[in-house]
């Protein structure tokens, strides 16, 4: 049965003796989006309702970013005042599970909303699974990409027949390529976050993924030689900022400013910054760019991802009725199979089916950095990971002084892993 039929056969279930012959289901909706997101998402709820009136209406409310966020949601769902739905991030799904915050989605509930693992990239979906069970319905990827001038890069000699920087296939290509980008004149080939660590754990991440490396094993932060490899990334970091060939102590407003002044000829950002670019460009007021996966410094692409999904708290002695889930898995299956438009904010659609059709194909530079799916790494599943998380502030406490050359990548690196281990 689809989900339209399950919430009409609730609906019908549920309201038919008292002579009633339509109703209504309303939706009580928390989420965390604001700026160009929050728009976005205001947008597909407006044409959701829009397309369900008189049989489901979404009622939003918009919380604080973070921490305040989970917190809120942990009380309210402790006394069985939380939302009907949220959204919800994949990598604070371990500690939601261990802090009993969400409900399971069964079998029935992905066959009711006409999807499955299939639709999914592999990593999108083991994401939202948490020892064989899906908690969440993911609706994106959010990564961080390479934002590119093309013209400071054309100046420079370092532009690809494509239309794409040079030299991202290795850590010796990339680097002559921030160097030519220095000797043409620019005031920084690179702009990065360095002033804020728990942003530039993506980075990071991402560089140890690139050496198969792996934060967390069998409960072990750093195990083996997993501590080198952390050392790496941050030694390849520190050295281009040594070398005047990234932007030092610069925060997340400042290394925006950079990139888009013409300032910085690249910026490693999330692709949540695309937005900005295509409206700047739209007003004639920004150069030629481009988005791009990240350069392969180690061995292998490797991507730090995390998805925003849709989740249904586990509201403690408060059953949901048939109805009002039936509503809720048509809220999400919906979502889900219309995210074309939630494309726009930068995010790559989860919805296997949005990523393949014509329309986002024709989107760019989003098609472009889709590609990027494929080697997508995300947090390791335990209660400390995750946005706001614990093991962001440790890592962010050691990562800003030696990317900016004022602490020893391996002497960090003890103390990170003596300090993660404790926690």
């Amino acid at each position: 049965m689809t989900v339209r039929g399950m919430l009409k056969t609730a609906i019908v279930a549920t309201i038919g003796f008292a002579g009633v012959a339509q109703a209504e289901e309303t939706v009580v909706w928390w989420d965390f989006l604001g700026g160009g997101d929050g728009v976005r998402m205001k947008k597909m709820i407006e044409d959701f309702n829009t397309a369900h009136s008189g049989a489901i209406k979404i009622d939003a409310t918009t919380l604080e970013w973070g921490t305040p966020f989970y917190a809120k949601v942990q009380t309210s769902a402790a006394v069985g005042e939380a939302p009907d739905i949220m959204t919800y991030h994949a990598s604070r799904i371990p500690l939601a599970v261990k802090q009993g915050v969400l409900q399971e989605l069964t079998a029935d509930d992905w066959t009711a909303m006409g999807l499955s693992s299939a639709d999914f990239a592999p990593a999108t979906w083991d994401a939202v699974t948490m020892e064989g069970k899906q908690y969440a319905v993911p609706l994106d990827t959010h990564p961080i990409v390479l934002y590119y001038n093309k013209d400071l890069l054309e100046k420079a000699g370092m532009l690809d027949e494509t239309g794409k920087p040079k030299g991202l296939d290795s850590r010796d290509g990339f680097t002559a390529t921030l160097q030519a980008l220095k000797d043409s004149g620019v005031k920084f080939p690179l702009g990065s976050v360095t002033a804020d660590g728990n942003f530039m754990f993506r980075t990071i991440y991402s560089l140890m993924g690139q050496q198969n490396g792996a934060l967390m094993t069998d409960g072990e932060f750093l195990a083996g030689d997993n501590g080198a490899k952390l050392a790496n990334a941050l030694g390849v970091l520190a050295d281009w900022t040594k070398a005047g060939l990234q932007s030092t102590y610069t925060d997340y407003p400042a290394t925006v400013a950079l990139f888009t002044s013409g300032e910085a000829a690249m910026m490693i950002n999330g692709v949540w910054e695309v937005p900005t670019m295509t409206d700047l460009n739209a007003q004639g007021k920004l150069f030629n760019w481009g988005a791009v996966e990240l350069p392969v410094i180690f061995d292998k692409p490797a991507t730090y991802a995390d998805s925003h999904a849709f989740a249904i708290p586990a509201n403690q002695g408060k059953e949901m009725p048939a109805a009002k889930r039936a509503a809720v898995l048509e809220v999400m299956s919906w979502m889900s199979k219309n995210s074309l438009f939630w494309a726009t904010a930068g995010h790559i659609p989860a919805n296997g089916a949005v990523v393949a059709s014509p329309d986002y194909i024709a989107m760019e530079p989003n098609a472009t950095y889709s590609s990027l799916t494929a080697n997508m790494i995300f947090d390791p599943k335990s209660p400390l990971a995750g946005v706001a998380g614990p093991i962001f502030d440790v890592m962010s406490t050691y990562f800003v002084p030696t990317l900016n050359g004022e602490m020893d990548p391996a002497e960090a690196v003890e103390s990170i892993k003596e300090e993660l281990n404790a926690l």
